[in-house]
């Protein structure tokens, strides 16, 4: 005698008759299972990229407000160029500024700082690298380290050169006889001032790199090396346009 099959009714959620109850819910098999582990490790591979956007979010701000400095700055260079003081020979109103020789070793400077804009450029690309993640995901060595190093490294000697070239041109400019003190011009004193205030911010970055070159040692996840590297790309990359800026204000605005 063949076998028959009867469709067995859905199990039901049955409450007591009463007031406020509710009619009887179906309730469909869901096959077993936690119903919620996968969420979780969803949650836990979103985390790190979370954690990058909000560290962006932050550097991208404060960046933008350190920018409105530099832009502040290069307004009160063109406000005190168009400045006047009274002669006391003959009462009348004269200008007094006078433009000042830039030292050609800025222009070397400039060089050697986009320079390190492209090797932190190449930092940031090579720890990005999806190939060689994936490998230190699995375990495979950690090959998106090895290739990011030498970058930043470049970018740390290179920033260092600026540094140092910087302090040669002021060097230069003291020897044309234009030295920072009461006695400077109102053009070699902004050259000191905007030089100066650029110089202490790339400082920052060098000290930045300095603190992402340790963290790629001690970090274990790629994700994290991740944000060290992308945070201090984007500071660098941020002040090298900067730099553009106000060597352009020096040498066209005067």
């Amino acid at each position: 005698m063949p076998s028959t099959f009867t469709h067995s009714p859905a199990e039901t959620e049955r409450k007591e008759p009463g007031i406020g109850g509710k009619p009887p819910v179906a309730r469909r098999p869901t096959g077993g299972g936690d119903g919620g582990g996968g969420d979780d490790g969803n949650n836990e591979r979103r985390e790190p990229y979370e954690f990058l956007n909000r560290i962006r979010f932050f550097v991208f701000s404060a960046l933008a407000a350190d920018m409105m400095f530099f832009a502040v700055l290069v307004l009160f260079f063109f406000a005190r160029q168009a400045g006047m003081r009274m002669d006391p020979r003959n009462h009348e109103l004269i200008g007094d500024w006078h433009p000042v020789l830039l030292p050609p070793i800025l222009y070397l400077n400039t060089a050697v700082l986009l320079l390190s804009g492209l090797s932190m450029e190449c930092a940031r690309r090579h720890i990005f690298n999806e190939i060689d993640a994936l490998e230190e995901w699995l375990g495979l060595g950690r090959p998106a380290l090895r290739r990011t190093l030498p970058w930043v490294g470049a970018t740390l000697l290179l920033g260092s050169l600026f540094l140092a070239g910087q302090a040669m041109a002021w060097e230069q400019l003291t020897a044309q006889g234009f030295a920072f003190d009461r006695w400077s011009t109102p053009a070699s004193y902004f050259f000191y001032v905007i030089t100066g205030l650029h110089a202490a911010h790339l400082l920052i970055g060098v000290l930045a790199l300095i603190l992402c070159l340790s963290a790629l040692g001690w970090l274990k996840r790629v994700e994290y090396r991740r944000i060290a590297v992308d945070a201090t790309a984007w500071y660098w990359h941020t002040m090298s346009m900067a730099w553009l800026l106000l060597l352009a204000v020096l040498t066209l605005g005067q």
